[in-house]
């Protein structure tokens, strides 16, 4: 007779609960504990002091009489041949049932911000680059065959999406966020994790909340923010993707807010999360985040006190490895049972207390960079490619010219690759090791694409130049963008400001392609650039993707999911900003972007007719309906992206001037039409009032359909009728839009 926590029959709770009410107080603790093997061989930190806090964490030995919660990354700590990974992982988790009395397998988590970040996986598209799609089914499909590779292997849990809101690009990390608008972050955030989650793999959303917001966008500094930020831009994507997408995990910031650490964050985590979005997942902590408690955030007095705090706050799990969580300092033992709890559940939901449960292995080869996958990374970054500008129609490139290539990132496979790629995170400290996929760099790309051109070293001996400028990621200032990589200011790094402007004075036509992981200014070279392409860390297809659109044959179709400042010495404005933060008397600083927020340009070109609405007029609590007919005028292929902007005139605290409640994809052959519908329910024109409600409010607002925040083809006046209406976190968060 089996007990009830293997009855399979069971709801996963109830079978939980018994196996608890079975532990003793070193297995509970066990379970919120985990391990990193190999955190402590050579090779730079790939996490925030790794080495340091790795030879004072417990070992595996030490830890497997009482059983162990989490696995850290077995594939993304050093390479391994996937194979060669799959056995290891295997018989690493046969050892971890042997040495405990139930015989519970621990959960074994990766990072996959760029697809599975392990040794001759998929490199995908940055998530930066994913916003630039404005394309949430694409997204779902690359994460669900993301998971599905993972899954594969034995992997259980990916430590992604990160739903930081861009706020300052300065910030090292911008490279890993969706954007600078909430709705864009939360639609596409939320995409990923569905995708993800329907692969089987609990999806971790990061990191919750504010990090983006750091003062002076510096890692790890505190996050200056007030409350109406946090609860209209910070939060909506996490909100969303827990509510809408699934989510099964969330991992606190490193930040703190108002003084009050993250992990730390009992408001933030049980309170809001929990008792009010009604998560019922795990809260895992980011890497030694419950050690920084003491060593940084310095509001604990030891490893003990440490544990307490983060316990208390909602903290089930701590990660990497176990330092606090530990039985060495007893845990109060109501707070003990609850996180204990909660990771068995998680563990009964992936099958892992189930009698007939077994690692993932039959001998058979693996391959994490299948063609299906391949072809998701591919349609993603040929998505992601904006098209800045192109007034004087140089682009798309012919087939025959002479093509001068410039620029230190011409030829270099790191343009393509972000800081969470394995070849940037990994694979740097091991030199010795191939890059493990094919990974084009645009010079090798731009010759297959345009085998009749003739490439020459001399600019003036050419027809056109192409100047290749940008980012190589990194880790903790082992690169120009990424993970403890912030910037001082916009400009471009590495001198390149220099290349320019040699090209410009060569009296040839310049191609300026910009591959990175930030905006950079670019004001300097505007007026007298033939083209401006931006991409954001395609990967490992976006050497193709650039130069499929420089050629013509990908018809520019991505966005900006950030707008792209003038000047290096200040941020542009934020689109979001309220009109003090915009252009006017009586600063002489413009924080108008050279580029906003939105923009993107097609090798075709497009009409917007006169948009429907249903009902002008309608309750605070109704919706009204939107039509609109985008025509193809040009004569090739293209796709618009129809994007619709909420304005409130007016306001009982300052509001941006416009913000994104909305956006389409519409492709189109040359001559066609279709026709775009738009649901918009008032719970859209919410947010967050002097008193702290979220409030929809009756008056006057604006809708603008535009090409991008600047660029409005059409205004629909609408009015809001009714009381002042108060809603919460059952609001309808979306603008549900088809094409037809």
């Amino acid at each position: 007779m089996v007990a009830p926590w293997q009855d399979t029959t069971l709801p996963a709770h109830t079978r939980a609960a018994d196996l608890l009410a079975r532990m003793t107080t070193e297995e509970k603790t066990a379970q919120l504990s985990s391990a990193w093997i190999g955190a402590d061989t050579g090779g730079a930190d790939v996490a925030p002091g790794q080495h340091a806090y790795a030879a004072r964490s417990a070992a595996l030995d030490a830890l497997l009489p009482h059983g162990l919660g989490h696995l850290t990354r077995p594939f993304g700590t050093v390479p391994v041949e996937p194979a060669e990974g799959a056995a290891r992982l295997a018989e690493l988790q046969r050892t971890i049932r042997a040495g405990n009395r139930f015989g519970v397998p621990a959960i074994a988590h990766e990072e996959c911000l760029t697809g599975f970040t392990a040794w001759q996986a998929t490199i995908c598209p940055t998530p930066l680059a994913w916003g630039a799609t404005f394309d949430p089914a694409l997204i779902t499909e690359m994460a669900q065959a993301i998971g599905t590779s993972m899954r594969a292997v034995g992997i259980h849990q990916g430590l992604a999406p990160v739903l930081d809101v861009v706020r300052d690009p300065r910030w090292g990390r911008t490279e890993e966020c969706v954007g600078e608008d909430p709705y864009l972050v939360g639609t596409i955030g939320t995409a990923y994790v569905r995708g993800l989650e329907a692969a089987g793999i609990v999806a971790t959303l990061k990191h919750f909340a504010g990090y983006s917001a750091s003062r002076a966008a510096r890692n790890h500094a505190p996050a200056s923010l007030g409350p109406r930020e946090l609860a209209d831009v910070i939060l909506p994507p996490f909100e969303m993707a827990v509510r809408d997408g699934g989510a099964r995990s969330v991992m606190p910031a490193y930040n703190d807010l108002d003084g009050l650490p993250a992990h730390a964050h009992a408001e933030l985590l049980t309170q809001l999360l929990r008792d009010q979005w009604g998560f019922t997942g795990t809260v895992v902590s980011d890497y030694y985040g419950v050690s920084l408690l003491e060593e940084a955030h310095r509001v604990a007095d030891g490893e003990g006190h440490a544990a307490r705090l983060a316990l208390a706050a909602g903290v089930d799990v701590e990660l990497p490895a176990a330092r606090c969580f530990t039985p060495a300092d007893p845990l109060p033992e109501d707070l003990l049972d609850r996180a204990a709890l909660r990771v068995l559940t998680q563990k009964c939901e992936l099958g892992l207390l189930d009698p007939d449960w077994k690692p993932v292995t039959d001998g058979a080869p693996v391959d994490l960079d299948p063609p299906h996958l391949r072809d998701l990374a591919r349609k993603v970054a040929e998505e992601s490619v904006v098209l800045l500008a192109n007034d004087s129609g140089m682009l798309p490139l012919s087939d025959g010219p002479h093509i001068a290539l410039l620029g230190p990132l011409a030829d270099e496979q790191a343009a393509m690759l972000g800081c969470y790629t394995f070849p940037r995170h990994v694979g740097v400290h091991h030199p010795e090791l191939p890059t493990g996929v094919d990974v084009p760099t645009l010079a090798e790309a731009l010759r297959t694409e345009l085998p009749g051109a003739v490439f020459v070293d001399d600019p003036t001996a050419a027809d056109v130049c192409l100047v290749v400028v940008g980012d190589r990621s990194g880790l903790f200032g082992r690169g120009s963008s990424g993970e403890g990589c912030d910037a001082e200011d916009l400009q471009l790094p590495y001198g390149q400001a220099a290349v320019l402007d040699e090209a410009m004075e060569c009296g040839v036509p310049v191609v300026v392609v910009v591959l990175s992981g930030r905006p950079y200014a670019l004001g300097r070279w505007a007026d007298r650039a033939a083209a401006v392409v931006q991409a954001f860390f395609p990967g490992q297809e976006g050497g193709g993707a650039v130069a499929g659109v420089l050629s013509g044959r990908v018809d520019p179709s991505g966005r900006l999911p950030v707008g792209v400042p003038r000047g290096p010495g200040g941020q542009p404005a934020p689109y979001l900003a309220p009109p003090l933060g915009r252009h006017g008397f009586p600063s002489t600083v413009d924080p108008t972007p050279l580029y906003p927020f939105g923009h993107g340009l097609s090798y075709t070109t497009f009409s917007w007719d006169q948009p429907q609405c249903d009902a002008p007029e309608f309750a605070t609590d109704g919706e009204t309906a939107l039509r609109l007919t985008v025509r193809n005028t040009g004569d090739r292929p293209g796709t618009e992206v129809v994007q619709f902007y909420l304005h409130d005139p007016v306001g009982t605290v300052a509001r941006p001037e416009v913000r994104l409640v909305g956006y389409a994809r519409v492709t189109l052959d040359a001559g066609a039409s279709a026709e775009v519908h738009a649901a918009f329910p008032a719970d859209l024109a919410a947010y967050t009032g002097a008193d702290g409600r979220r409030v929809v409010e009756p008056g006057a607002l604006e809708l603008h359909l535009a090409a991008s925040s600047a660029h409005v083809h059409h205004t629909v006046p609408l009015t809001l009728t009714g009381p002042v209406l108060e809603v919460g976190h059952e609001r309808r968060m979306w603008c549900e839009t088809r094409v037809k």
